[in-house]
């Protein structure tokens, strides 16, 4: 088995939208080690993750973090260690469109 480190995934979604950052391709298996929430901005602001197994349609039981806040101009990094099966879903929300978020981790195939 391969194992590679690297970034997974980065994006700066549109306010009040969940947007896919990762998707764990075919035939890998990924260990999400730390997300990133940075705040762009003067005000604070909201974000949501979620853990979407084989890509099912968000519902509660998805979610890592729900409506946590990150003060203005300021960043919160999650080290959690999230394992992930082919076709498994990341997806992010912020409530406005200044946060962008960064996933780093290895995907092991």
């Amino acid at each position: 088995m391969a194992t590679v480190y690297k970034v997974l995934g980065q994006a700066n979604p549109s306010a009040a939208t969940n947007t896919d950052v990762y998707t764990v391709p075919a035939n890998t298996s990924t260990v999400i080690s730390t997300v990133n929430i940075c705040n762009q901005s003067a005000n604070g602001s909201i974000y949501n993750i979620a853990v979407r197994p084989a890509g099912a349609a968000i519902t509660t039981k998805h979610y890592l973090a729900y409506n946590a806040a990150v003060a203005a101009n300021d960043s919160v990094s999650l080290t959690i260690g999230i394992t992930m099966a082919t076709t498994d879903v990341l997806t992010v929300y912020a409530n406005n469109a200044s946060l962008s978020f960064n996933i780093f981790g290895s995907e092991i195939s």
